[in-house]
């Protein structure tokens, strides 16, 4: 509620440290999704005072502020530089990799004379391709993968183009099992059809590069690849830039202008936007910058090659552990965790390992390929990996004798056959309490919810995930 007399800052400030008393930590690597953490603190400290300092300006109007203009053009041209580009590569400075990826399927559709135009995506593609698929009015098309390298298929992709295609879609890494597809081959079958390629390197693009530089083998996937059109970038992942800091780099400056939004048609101001918001700090864009200056080449050498390493020890370490294995073969600092023992549940071995003081993420089952858990590594995971590997032991163990997460009879029939529009958010809260999957002690019991959501159709998941959340924000 709003007081009715202003608060002092000490006030807010302790009241702020209350609230964030449950949150999962950002420092010290024991969170391995949603946070990248250097292990450097003066980099994180001067990137949140330059985040101040560029809070206020507002980036609407480049004119009104040049600062804004030569720091998106030191930015864009760094990433650039790493991402087989030039001095010269048009690129636009964006909040994320989702608004990143919107933008370049706006301008794939709006440089393109299709009819009804659809998008083909491999089934790991980021879930931002469906948003901006269902935001742009594009439809989507998915193809599958490989189940045993998880990597997009060639041959399904090129099925699946038609006349109507205005992008297709490969990653680098992709997130679930952290591979690379192979993107100069559907790369080059893109240009012998005429159709744009994008390139989604939200996680991998400021990675994989500085890898090189430390000796290991990356197969090309950028815009030095002939074919690629686009590709996007996020630099508050292994940039380890405040949020939200990304980067979409285009092949030439005709797609980047389809990505701009301009209107003169109201007596107003004159209206012309590079991303989807209109008025927006710049905060984000200061920080990415002085995150950048302040780690340098040499910097992000050492942290790319701390956190695969963390990845490869990982990984090495997991076949020790009975009844799990890694999924695929991980390019980079992205691990995926399946069990193949039928007592070990990842779901269970998930909140276990967070009893424990870790979070480890996990990942819903989809056809042909099982449920898993989801590990990211990051500059300060190499000094903790042996203390996660013992966690993921003790969690396994654990998890086998606890047993799988109990679903309650009749209910994953009561929910799909449920009609949500007939039922509030309390009510709907209740009937995840009377099952054992409500909120408890301002924490859900994610165990049973993931086993619930797991076994029901896709459809039927989504409307849930909905309603979870907005049970959540309305308790």
């Amino acid at each position: 509620m709003l007081p009715e007399n202003g608060r002092s800052a000490a006030d807010l400030l302790a009241e702020l440290t209350r609230l964030k008393a449950a949150d999962l930590p950002v420092r010290g690597g024991k969170v391995t999704a949603y946070v990248y953490d250097t292990g450097r603190p003066e980099v994180h400290e001067v990137a949140a005072k330059a985040y101040m300092e560029m809070l206020e300006v507002n980036c609407l109007d480049p004119t009104a502020f040049p600062s804004i203009v030569a720091l998106e053009k030191d930015v864009v041209g760094a990433v650039a530089a790493m991402l087989g580009g030039g001095a010269h590569t048009p690129g636009i400075f964006t909040s994320g990799g989702t608004e990143s990826i919107i933008l370049a399927v706006k301008a794939a559709r709006d440089s393109a004379d299709a009819p009804n135009p659809q998008i083909v995506v491999p089934v790991t593609a980021h879930p931002a391709f469906h948003k901006a698929a269902h935001y742009l009015g594009v439809d989507l098309v998915t193809v599958p993968v490989d189940t045993v390298t998880y990597r997009a298929d060639p041959a399904a992709t090129a099925a699946a183009i038609t006349d109507r295609t205005v992008l297709v879609v490969v990653s680098a890494p992709s997130y679930p099992q952290g591979v690379i597809d192979p993107v100069e081959e559907i790369a080059a079958l893109c240009a012998e059809r005429g159709v744009r390629c994008h390139v989604d390197a939200c996680v991998g693009g400021w990675l994989l590069p500085w890898l090189r530089g430390t000796g290991t083998e990356v197969p090309p996937f950028d815009l030095s690849v002939p074919g690629v059109t686009s590709i996007s970038c996020d630099l508050h992942k292994y940039g380890y830039a405040p949020k939200g800091a990304s980067v979409v780099l285009f092949s030439d400056e005709k797609l980047r202008r389809a990505a701009y939004f301009a209107s003169a048609d109201w007596p107003g101001y004159t209206i012309i936007n590079s991303t989807v918001q209109s008025s927006k700090g710049a905060g984000p864009l200061g920080g990415a910058w002085a995150t950048m200056q302040a780690i340098g080449a040499q910097g992000y050498r050492d942290l790319a090659a701390g956190a695969v390493a963390a990845a490869r020890r990982l990984a090495e370490g997991v076949k020790e552990i009975p009844g799990l294995r890694v999924m695929g073969d991980p390019a980079a600092s992205l691990v995926a965790i399946a069990s193949d023992d039928p007592r070990l549940d990842v779901f269970v071995l998930s909140d276990k390992a967070r009893a424990h003081g870790w979070f480890i993420q996990p990942q819903l089952s989809y056809p042909g390929i099982p449920a898993n858990v989801h590990l990211t590594l990051t500059g300060v995971s190499l000094a903790g990996v042996d203390a996660l590997l013992d966690v993921l032991a003790t969690a396994a163990a654990e998890a086998v004798e606890s047993g799988p997460a109990p679903v309650p009879e009749g209910i994953v029939e009561l929910l799909t056959d449920l009609d949500l529009d007939t039922v509030d958010d309390k009510g709907f809260a209740d009937l995840l309490a009377s099952v054992g999957a409500g909120p408890s002690d301002g924490q859900p019991e994610m165990a049973v919810v993931n086993a619930i959501i797991d076994a029901l159709p896709t459809e039927t998941r989504e409307a849930l995930l909905i309603r979870f959340l907005s049970a959540l924000y309305s308790g």
